[in-house]
């Protein structure tokens, strides 16, 4: 088989790569290839964030810039891009080993409405890194490029476009990122801090001259490909019929692991995410349509949107970087049964569209998401089929959801339990109820049992604790690392009560409570 070129703008220059292997990481390029060791390996499976870097390419707005950890991503993913390590950001840089001093070509210093005025007080470092110095934000300084390469996402994305950086965006910027020895504190100081120094903006001009000079049209649908990727819903499935064998990425923060973790090898990959069709969001009167390559941070925007309650569990769900890399089809077609937006999707009605080609036409069936899969990692689609659209129902009148995750570590972490609750009341009865579980079967599951025993009943004490019993009689979950079958069956049932108490406007039932709300409690307590 044949390996294509990888084509990418880093420093004002194109790069070019040759014979790349399809399951070769973007941080194995960038450190044993390249030599660029400013980019640390530390867990090398997307937990820790020490890889991160910045990917930037262009999208119907302007150019968009998204952090992303390169331990997992595949080097190929990036072709047609901007890539932005540690070692490039600021607009002079001493010699590193085994790469080039920049030439400053991306950058345009100064205050905005000024023309040119020094960057900050140390010529050599970008406003990031100089906050960053400024804050104390580093101690051992293994984290700290990670760190670095999240809040220039977050200058790219904000201070370069005239926005205040808050406390809470800072928090959400670095939640993929772990510091062992500094604490956040000076971490989030110095996202602040950075706002007040000069200005040093991508020059997007140039860099959008080089993007659309590098822009492959049709790239990856020659024969005998390591890495196809198509750029339109029919050659993609076109491709999936040709190849079956392939294997297909969507982002891929779990193949990833499958490659770093379990040291496998893919001779052919088959990657969505350039599909044009499968990168928007389309809103219809009665639901949305999330495309299989929507990144899981467009996907859990469009879904607050429309129910602004799930803003925390959007957050926790995982780190930034890990959201922007994956999708909301990719999650849902690997099927995980701790994964976590499956819970959520089934309780809030979603159905997915499986499309395929077939005797020279494109075919697709639509099935409601729970009756996707058979068993673990298991599921019904054909080998020639592509999962391709995830519909979500828009909230009905009366309707109150909720989603709950427990984990061992409040973010970033991966689910031991999630409980996902839909009810709509009429007349303080249960009119409709919709109820997804992860983490208590060997797929996602809709508590069928439960539902049953709350419709049509009074939405009230007696019949919540019915339904409690009968969730937790419902599965029967397993007990491993992250917690025994009897916790997991507990909390199914607490969650369920914790779902009442906030239907009653019960507060402090949550780790999510503001200071406020903590200070109260102490109140009452004392």
């Amino acid at each position: 088989m044949k390996s294509q070129p990888i084509r990418f703008i880093r420093r004002g220059e194109v790069v070019t790569l040759t014979d790349v292997p399809p399951t070769r990481t973007l941080l194995e390029v960038l450190r044993e290839d390249l030599g660029c060791t400013g980019t640390k390996e530390g867990c090398n499976e997307g937990d820790c964030g020490a890889c991160t870097v910045v990917v930037a390419e262009n999208d119907p707005t302007g150019l968009t810039y998204r952090a992303i950890n390169s331990c997992i991503r595949l080097a190929h993913s990036i072709d047609g891009m901007a890539l932005f390590t540690v070692e490039d950001i600021a607009p002079t840089l001493h010699r590193t080993r085994g790469s080039l001093a920049p030439k400053g070509a991306h950058f345009a210093l100064g205050r905005q409405g000024d023309e040119t005025i020094a960057p900050a007080s140390d010529s050599h470092l970008h406003p990031v890194q100089q906050a960053m110095v400024d804050c104390h934000g580093s101690q051992c300084g293994f984290c700290t490029p990670g760190f670095v390469m999240s809040l220039f996402c977050l200058y790219q994305n904000e201070v370069c476009k005239g926005r205040a950086i808050t406390r809470e965006a800072a928090k959400v910027a670095v939640s993929g990122n772990l510091c062992r020895c500094t604490g956040y504190r000076p971490i989030l100081d110095a996202a602040q801090r950075m706002t007040t120094l000069p200005v040093a903006s991508v020059n997007e001009v140039n860099l959008l001259s080089q993007l659309e000079l590098i822009k492959h049209k049709g790239r990856g649908l020659e024969a005998n490909l390591t890495y196809i990727s198509p750029k339109n819903l029919s050659d993609l499935l076109k491709a999936r019929s040709a190849y079956l064998t392939a294997q297909i990425v969507a982002g891929c923060t779990d193949v990833g692991l499958w490659i770093t973790k379990q040291h496998r090898l893919f001779d052919q990959v088959l990657d969505v995410t350039r599909v044009a069709e499968l990168r928007r969001v389309e809103r219809y009167p009665h639901h949305i349509a999330i495309g299989a390559a929507v990144p899981l941070t467009d996907a859990f925007a469009a879904l607050v949107a429309d129910r602004p309650q799930l803003q925390s569990f959007a957050n926790r769900f995982a780190g930034q970087t890990v959201r922007n890399s994956g999708t909301l089809g990719g999650n849902v077609a690997n099927g995980s049964p701790i994964g976590d937006s499956m819970p959520l999707l089934i309780a809030l009605g979603a159905n997915v569209v499986l499309m395929s080609h077939r005797k020279g036409s494109i075919a697709h069936r639509e099935l409601p998401l729970e009756k996707l899969y058979t068993g673990y990692r298991t599921h019904v689609m054909a080998a020639d089929e592509v999962l391709a659209w995830i519909k979500v129902p828009k909230p009905a009148q009366g309707e109150t959801s909720r989603v709950y995750k427990i984990s061992k570590r409040f973010e970033d972490d991966i689910s031991a339990v999630c409980l996902a609750v839909n009810l709509r009341l009429e007349a303080g009865q249960v009119a409709n109820a919709s109820i997804g579980a992860g983490g208590v079967a060997a797929t996602p599951v809709r508590a069928v049992k439960t539902e049953t025993a709350l419709v049509g009943q009074a939405w009230n004490p007696s019949t919540v604790e019915r339904a409690i019993e009968a969730l937790r009689r419902e599965f029967q979950p397993i007990s491993d690392m992250r917690a025994s079958a009897s916790y997991r069956s507990e909390v199914l049932g607490n969650l369920l009560q914790r779902f009442w108490l906030e239907s009653q406007g019960t507060r402090h039932v949550n780790l999510e409570a503001g200071l406020d709300d903590l200070l109260a409690l102490e109140g009452e307590l004392t």
